[in-house]
C-alpha cells in the first residue's frame, strides 16, 4: 500500500512549513515564547518533524546544517533530493511515500538509522557513502532480486534489517540466505536471529559463501592496491615530480609525434631511440627522487617552523595566565572592600584603585601580546628566507636536469636527421636494401621534406620537456607563495583575536566595576 494523492493539494518545501514546524516542535512555556519572540535560527536545530504533511518535493533544508534527525514519513514524495547539507544527519524517516529508487543520500556520511519502508523501491544501491548504517528498514518494497542482500554485505555496522514484504521475503530460503550473508546482523525483520539459525544458514551456504569471500577479498586487495598507488601519486604530486619516476614524460613526447612514430622503423633508428629513452627516463628518475628529498626537507622546515610559533604562543599565554589569576585574587578583594565601605570618600579612593589596576593589566596583556607580534614576525620572516631559498635551489637543480633533457633531445634530432638524410641519398641512388612502410617513404620524396618532418617532431619533443618545466617551477612558485600567505594571514587573525579577547575580558571587568560604583550612588 502506498501513498495517494488526496484532495489536499500537493505542497513542496518552503520558508513558512519550516518556520512553522520549528516553532511547533520548538521549546515550550517562558523558554518557547523567549524563542519565538528572538526566532529559532534553522542552524540551531537538531531535529525535525515533519510528517503527514502531504510534501510532494523536498526543499529548502539547506539551512538545517547542524539537523541530526529528520522525520518526513507519511507524505507523498517521489524523489529523494535536497538533504545534502544535512552532512550530521544521524536518524532519517522517509517511509510512506512514493519513493521509487534509493539516491541523494551521497552527503550523509553519518547516518546510522535509515527507513525507507513502504515505497515503490525495487533495488538497494547507492548507499555507499553510508559507512556508519546500522538500521536499515525496506519493507512493503518491491525488491525482489537476492542479490540485493550481498550489496549490504559492504556494511560493517547493520545490525538490523528489514525486508518483509518484498518479494524477496517470499523466497523459500530468504532468511537462511540473509543470515548467511549478513552474519553481523542481530534483528531480521523484526525479529531475533538466534545462534542456532546462524549455524544452520553458515552451514548450507557454506561452498558459495567461500567462494564469495574468495571474490571479495580479490576485489579489496585490488581496491587497497589503488588506494595506496592513488596515496603514493598524491604525495608525488605534493612534491611537484607526479610521473618522472616513469617513462611517462618521454612516451608524452611521441604520443602525438606522428612523424616521429614514422621514422623510428628507419633501419638503426630503433637502437638509437631506446638509448635515447634509458638516459632520458634516468635523468626523470633523478628530478623525481630530489623532488621527494627536498619536499621531505621543506616538511621538516615547516614542522620546525610550527613548532616554534606554538611554544612561542604557548609561552606568552602562561604569562598572561599568571597575570591575571594575580589579578583576579586581588579583583574580589577590590571589589569586597568597595562594598563593605560606608564613607563616600573612600569608596572613589578605592574605585579609583581599582580602576587603575584594571588599565595596569590591559597595559600588561596588550604589551605581551605586542611582544609576541614582534617574535613572531621575526620567526615568521626567517620561515619566509628559508623555504624560498629550498625552492629557489630546488627549481633551479631541477632546470639544470631539465636542460640535461633538451641535451638528449638534440643530440637524437641530429643523429636522426643524419640517419634520415643517408637514407634519402640511398633511395635517391637505388642502394636502399630494406622495405621502408609506405607512410614512411612518402617522407622521402626530397631533403626538404624528410627535414621538416625530422624538425616537426623535434619541436614537438622540446616543447613537451618546456611544459613540463613550467609546470614543475609554476605549481612550485605558487605552493610557496600561497604557503607564506597564508602564515601572515593565520598570524594577523590570531593577533586579531588576542586583541579582542583581552578587550572583551577588561571590558568586563570595567563594567563591573562600574555597576558597582553606580549602586554605591544610588545607595
Amino acid at each position: 500500500m502506498h501513498r495517494l494523492y488526496n484532495s489536499v493539494e500537493p505542497r513542496v518545501m518552503d520558508e513558512d512549513m519550516l518556520k512553522l514546524a520549528v516553532g511547533e516542535q520548538g521549546p515550550k512555556e517562558e523558554a518557547g515564547q523567549l524563542a519565538r519572540q528572538e526566532g529559532i535560527l534553522f542552524k540551531d536545530v537538531l531535529s525535525l518533524r515533519l510528517d503527514f504533511q502531504n510534501i510532494l518535493r523536498i526543499d529548502s533544508l539547506w539551512q538545517f546544517e547542524n539537523l541530526r534527525k529528520l522525520q518526513l514519513d507519511n507524505n507523498i514524495i517521489e524523489k529523494i533530493e535536497g538533504l545534502e547539507h544535512l552532512v550530521h544527519l544521524v536518524w532519517l524517516d522517509l517511509s510512506f511515500n512514493n519513493i521509487e529508487a534509493i539516491e541523494g543520500l551521497d552527503t550523509l556520511v553519518n547516518l546510522e538509522d535509515l527507513s525507507l519502508f513502504n515505497n515503490r523501491i525495487s533495488k538497494i544501491d547507492s548507499l555507499d557513502a553510508l559507512v556508519k548504517l546500522q538500521v536499515l528498514s525496506l519493507g512493503n518494497n518491491q525488491i525482489g532480486n537476492m542479490m540485493n542482500i550481498i550489496y549490504l554485505r559492504r556494511f560493517k555496522d547493520l545490525r538490523t534489517l528489514s525486508l518483509s514484504g518484498n518479494p524477496i521475503a517470499e523466497l523459500e530460503d530468504y532468511k537462511m540466505f540473509v543470515c548467511a550473508h549478513l552474519p553481523d546482523l542481530v534483528y531480521l525483520d523484526f525479529h531475533r536471529i538466534d545462534d542456532h539459525m546462524k549455524e544452520l544458514a553458515e552451514s548450507k551456504h557454506q561452498y558459495s559463501m567461500d567462494e564469495l569471500k574468495h571474490r571479495e577479498n580479490l576485489i579489496q586487495a585490488q581496491l587497497d592496491d589503488e588506494r595506496a598507488q592513488q596515496e603514493e601519486l598524491e604525495k608525488h604530486k605534493a612534491a611537484f615530480v607526479e610521473h618522472l619516476n616513469s617513462p611517462f614524460l618521454f612516451d608524452s613526447m611521441y604520443a602525438e609525434d606522428v612523424e616521429g612514430n614514422k621514422l623510428a622503423s628507419l633501419p638503426g633508428v630503433s637502437e638509437l631511440l631506446q638509448a635515447y629513452k634509458d638516459k632520458f627516463v634516468t635523468i626523470c628518475l633523478n628530478i623525481f627522487e630530489y623532488g621527494l628529498k627536498q619536499q621531505e626537507k621543506w616538511k621538516l622546515e615547516l614542522d620546525t617552523f610550527n613548532e616554534c610559533v606554538q611554544e612561542a604562543i604557548q609561552e606568552n599565554q602562561e604569562q598572561g595566565k599568571r597575570r591575571i589569576a594575580k589579578f583576579e585574587e586581588k579583583h574580589l578583594l577590590s571589589l569586597n572592600a568597595i562594598r563593605d565601605e560606608s564613607d563616600l570618600i573612600n569608596i572613589e579612593v578605592k574605585i579609583l584603585e581599582y580602576s587603575e589596576d584594571i588599565t595596569e593589566l590591559f597595559n600588561v596583556l596588550m604589551t605581551l601580546e605586542m611582544q609576541l607580534v614582534e617574535q613572531l614576525e621575526e620567526t615568521i620572516n626567517m620561515f619566509e628566507r628559508n623555504i624560498i631559498d629550498l625552492v629557489a635551489l630546488f627549481i633551479e637543480n631541477v632546470q639544470s636536469l631539465m636542460a640535461q633533457c633538451r641535451d638528449l633531445e638534440n643530440h637524437h634530432h641530429e643523429k636522426l636527421l643524419e640517419i634520415s638524410i643517408n637514407t634519402l641519398e640511398k633511395i635517391l641512388k637505388g642502394e636502399l636494401d630494406e622495405d621502408l612502410p609506405d607512410d614512411l617513404r612518402a617522407l622521402f620524396v626530397d631533403k626538404d621534406t624528410i627535414v621538416n618532418a625530422v624538425g616537426a617532431s623535434h619541436d614537438i619533443h622540446l616543447l613537451k620537456i618546456d611544459n613540463r618545466e613550467d609546470e614543475l617551477v609554476t605549481k612550485t612558485n605558487s605552493w610557496c607563495a600561497h604557503l607564506v600567505d597564508t602564515i601572515h594571514k593565520n598570524e594577523m587573525m590570531r593577533n586579531r583575536g588576542r586583541v579582542k579577547e583581552i578587550s572583551q575580558y577588561i571590558d568586563h571587568m570595567q563594567n563591573e566595576l562600574d555597576s558597582l560604583e553606580c549602586s554605591d550612588v544610588i545607595d
